[in-house]
């Protein structure tokens, strides 16, 4: 393992900012403090409390970790470094009302993730001891008070005289410049560390590549200065610095931020320069099969330690992503996320031999109890992280097998073709099983095998283009017809399809018994063009036909390694369960046996949202009414909608009573029931809903809350069953209440005459629109500190964002009220303000002209603010008293633009032209003047130079006057 520390500065004496990280402090000083003969004399807890002790020491304030998800920041994917949450100071865009803005001497250990963008360790994580996906950084920060001198002391001292490690083993590097970028050295650098008493022999010039840190593809980035750890000591390895010597590792980085890479690849100098330091920190470490024994590469036989150093790097990952906020799926960091899982997931069944499905949640306890005393925020919700992380690894439990097997089929094939595996089965196993690109490389290396990504791209883009052709309305386009339905009735080979399966989880084996194509039942797939939707008829189902206002599943039909059939819709036609769709490769006939696997991931918030539908229809009966009554349903995986009968809008005190009434039974984490029962016996249940007009069936599914249906059904009309919903319904739901984990209603709509409509979130979709709703409030909260026209500006983009956001109903209901408020009292001031600025311009004049009322012109700049109206009625007075005027004003907050406004009395009698007055001097400014002879107005860009056109307009008049 290797102590890594980063310094990154913004170059100026007057701000700075210190952040060092390292990946295994604890093990480094184990090798190197003479003091310390075992790693246990420095736990954990002591390197943090001793870094923390040190910069306090050094008059510095903690301020806590930032998330390891910057939602505020779409230029990164996760916080990569400890810098990330003050680089509104680098930029000077900090707000100056802020707590932030008044730090001048901070540290903290701030969590970071580097797995994905510009600093990604994730393949490299278990294959050494210093590359990890997650990791602490301990950091001091200097903002305005100290730079480089003391950043490089403070990390010498700190390192050597606190930690122990030798000085004659230690290397330094600097910027040795680069004049491709016209890019000069930091020879100010070096020659700190030569007066630290660095030997110059052990001072290096670095390259762009190893000495130039940037946090992304755009941001705050600057040149660097490093510390390098000889393992073998009593040796010159100046040779050995930056060329991927194990023996000779990074342990330390200073980086000088003084420049912005701007979105065109340009560097931007910064207004003001700052330093960062940190150092990164021990690993969690896991016991397994066997005893953690430190072996790497080939003398890691068996695989085991890199599994433990994957697995414990992994679950920390995790743990602290999903307590930040962070959710696994097909996008951006989610799917980064999903990576991290799975190829954990692997690792850990294949290596450590686990059974797979809850095994990181199991997990998890063991990192909040040894992070939670300086991270809280890991406490706040660990059922819902642990809910999270099992439903990821549930869902890749079920193609893992299946997976892998098909991963040895091709990795055979590949080892008679060159040891090269094929793009497209590269594809295959992304887009069937789920396997992560970088998973199976890393499967593929353990092999020796390689594959080429221009393959796998181009297949990727194949699929990609099928899909879109397919996406048309499948629903319409492939559908059995009254015809239809009598042939099959009439075939006794083809039996109406048993979906029980739906209601439980994971994969069916099926068979083909019938294909549907162009109104016509074939045997095979293989006459039916490419590219082409058809229908598949299955004994048995495991996917969900779309109806009771549930949407279908998607998913697929599979015969490993022959076949795949990609399931995009799903209906019933009298029975028969249509899957609707295209092949992905290979043909399918009657008679095949196949995997029938549908989405989970998409399901899995269906049924959330089903159940939520249930609850929403009971609580809006308990508030509004026994008059409510369905009137239609959408039940979707990013959202529900329910139609139902009511006169008037919901009034905002029963939204809130619904809503509430929602999330008690949630919170409450009731079981949910489900049994078929006699038609005429169900329909005696006590508080029932049911569609008005809607056939059901008989017997008919019914589902419960609370009461177990069994129960009910021995006491048919007990007036209790009526505290809780009772629904014939044939959808899936989840077994208990609390897995919807939250409701927020995101809008309440009439949709036609006694008709009203709400939609709502839960689950994922909720806590991002609390999250978003959050951000925004607090927006609106910033928006109040401005003033003047930044105000101004601030207040209609944010009312066009707040109209378009997708929040909470209530919290948006009460942003309005508050934006209306703010907006109404901001403009009564700026009236109130411009008004009294007004009234001051022109009494300013009127003094002067009684103070000397010899005088013919009048000459001044106003604080009006480029107040067009203001400037006019100043002149407007002195036209009153046949007075000549020239006057400014300066619009500070508009582009920094003057204003000005000429008026020549005595344009006739004295030849004072207003409009050649007004351009002879406005160009002083950089502008131009028009208006008439007797009037003229102008605009000017240089309002440094405003002072110098008003002596230059008193100059002109004199020539005239």
């Amino acid at each position: 393992m290797r102590l890594s520390i980063r310094v990154t500065s913004l170059h100026t004496p007057t701000s700075t900012r210190v952040n060092y990280w390292s990946s295994a402090l604890r093990v480094r000083l184990k090798h190197t403090m003479a003091d310390h003969s075992s790693s246990t004399a420095w736990p954990a807890k002591k390197v943090r409390e001793t870094f923390f002790e040190y910069f306090r020491s050094k008059g510095h304030t903690f301020v806590p970790s930032s998330s390891t998800i910057p939602y505020e920041d779409p230029t990164l994917l996760f916080a990569n470094a400890g810098m990330n949450q003050f680089k509104s100071i680098f930029l000077g865009t900090v707000d100056p009302h802020s707590d932030l803005s008044k730090v001048k001497r901070a540290f903290n250990s701030q969590k970071c993730i580097r797995a994905g963008g510009k600093h990604n360790d994730l393949e490299d994580v278990g294959k050494d001891s210093y590359h990890h996906t997650f990791f602490e950084m301990l950091g001091n920060w200097s903002f305005g008070d100290y730079f480089k001198k003391e950043a490089i002391t403070y990390s010498w001292e700190l390192l050597t005289e606190v930690y122990g490690l030798p000085k004659d083993q230690l290397y330094v590097s600097y910027f040795g410049g680069d004049p491709q970028t016209g890019l000069e050295p930091d020879l100010e650098a070096k020659q700190l560390w030569i007066d630290q008493g660095v030997p110059e022999s052990h001072v290096l010039p670095g390259s762009l590549k190893d000495n130039f840190w940037e946090m992304g593809a755009t941001g705050p980035c600057g040149p660097c200065s490093e510390i390098h750890y000889d393992h073998i000591g009593g040796r010159e390895a100046a040779h050995l610095v930056n060329q991927d010597d194990p023996l000779v590792v990074e342990v330390w980085n200073n980086v000088f931020i003084q420049f912005n890479r701007e979105d065109d690849g340009t560097l931007r100098p910064l207004p003001s320069k700052h330093v960062d330091t940190g150092m990164g920190y021990e690993r969690l470490e896991l016991t397994g099969v066997r005893p953690y024994e430190g072996k790497f590469g080939e003398e890691d036989v068996d695989g085991i330690d890199t599994a433990y150093r994957v697995v414990a790097d992994h679950v920390r990952t995790l743990t602290f992503a999903l307590s930040d906020g962070g959710v696994p799926n097909n996008v951006g960091r989610g799917y980064v996320l999903r990576r991290i899982l799975r190829r954990g997931a692997r690792y850990a069944r294949k290596k450590l031999g686990v059974t797979i499905g809850s095994f990181f949640s199991s997990l998890m306890p063991v990192v909040i109890e040894q992070m939670g005393d300086v991270f809280p925020e890991l406490m706040k919700r660990p059922d819902e992280v642990k809910e999270l992380l099992d439903e990821e690894e549930v869902s890749f439990a079920r193609t893992l097998d299946r997976g892998e097997k098909m991963f040895d089929q091709y990795a055979s094939r590949a080892k008679n073709q060159g040891n090269r595996l094929s793009g497209k089965d590269v594809w295959r196993l992304y887009d069937t099983y789920g396997f992560p690109v970088d998973l199976t490389r890393l499967m593929a290396d353990e092999l020796r095998l390689t594959f080429d990504d221009k393959e796998f791209e181009e297949a990727q883009a194949a699929s990609k283009e099928a899909s879109k052709v397919q996406k048309k309305d499948t629903k319409d386009a492939v559908k059995l017809d009254v015809h239809d339905i009598a042939a099959l009735e009439k075939n006794a080979a083809v039996p109406k399809t048993d979906d029980s399966a739906k209601y439980g989880l994971g994969n069916v084996d099926s068979k083909i018994v019938a294909v549907y194509h162009n109104k016509s039942f074939l045997q095979t797939t293989s006459v039916i063009p490419e590219d082409v939707t058809f229908g598949i008829l299955l004994d048995r189902s495991s996917f969900y036909a779309e109806s009771g206002g549930q949407e279908y599943d998607t998913g697929s039909i599979v015969i490993d390694g022959e076949a795949e059939f990609e399931v995009t819709n799903v209906q019933v036609f009298n029975g028969y369960v249509l899957h609707i769709g295209q092949m992905k490769y290979g043909s399918l006939k009657v008679g095949d046996e196949v995997v029938s696997s549908y989405d989970e991931l998409r399901r899995w918030p269906i049924r959330n949202n089903h159940t939520a539908t249930h609850i929403l229809n009971f609580a809006l009966r308990e508030i509004l009414g026994d008059h409510i009554d369905q009137k239609g349903s959408l039940v979707a995986p990013t959202k529900l909608r329910f139609d139902f009968s009511h006169k008037a809008q919901v009034s905002n005190p029963d939204l809130i009573k619904i809503e509430s009434l929602s999330q008690d039974w949630i919170r409450h984490n009731v079981n949910v029931y489900s049994k078929e029962l006699d038609l005429r016996v169900a329909q005696k249940i006590p508080g029932l809903r049911a569609v008005f007009g809607e056939s059901y069936p008989d017997p008919v599914r019914v589902v419960t809350l609370e009461f177990d249906v069994e129960d009910i059904a021995r006491d048919i009309e007990n007036s209790k069953w009526r505290q809780t919903s009772v629904e014939f319904c044939g959808g899936t739901h989840v077994a208990k209440t609390g897995e919807i984990k939250d409701f927020v209603i995101t809008e309440e709509s009439g949709i036609a005459k006694g008709i009203r409509r709400i939609i709502a979130v839960t689950g994922n979709e909720a806590k991002e629109v609390r999250r978003v709703g959050e951000a925004l409030k607090a927006k609106l909260d910033y928006i109040d500190t401005l003033d003047g026209k930044e105000k101004d500006a601030a207040l209609k983009a944010y009312t066009v964002e707040l109209n378009q956001a997708d929040i909470s109903l209530l919290q948006k209901k009460d942003l309005q009220d508050r934006l209306s408020t703010t907006r109404k009292a901001f403009d009564k001031s700026v009236k109130e303000k411009e008004a009294a600025a007004n009234k001051a311009a022109a009494d300013g004049l009127l003094q002067f002209f009684k103070e000397h009322p010899n005088d013919d012109a009048y000459f001044a700049i106003l604080d009006v603010e480029g107040n067009a109206k203001a400037l006019q009625n100043v002149a407007l007075q002195a036209k009153k008293l046949s007075k000549s005027t020239y006057v400014f004003s300066v619009d500070s907050q508009n582009g920094k633009v003057a204003h000005v406004n000429a008026v020549s009395s005595h344009a006739k009698s004295k030849g004072v032209d207003a409009r050649e007055w007004a351009n002879a001097v406005v160009q002083v400014v950089g502008g131009k003047a028009g208006g008439k002879e007797d009037g003229a107005q102008g605009v000017g860009v240089e309002v440094s130079k405003v002072e110098d056109a008003l002596k230059a307009a008193r100059d002109y008049y004199s020539q005239w006057v």
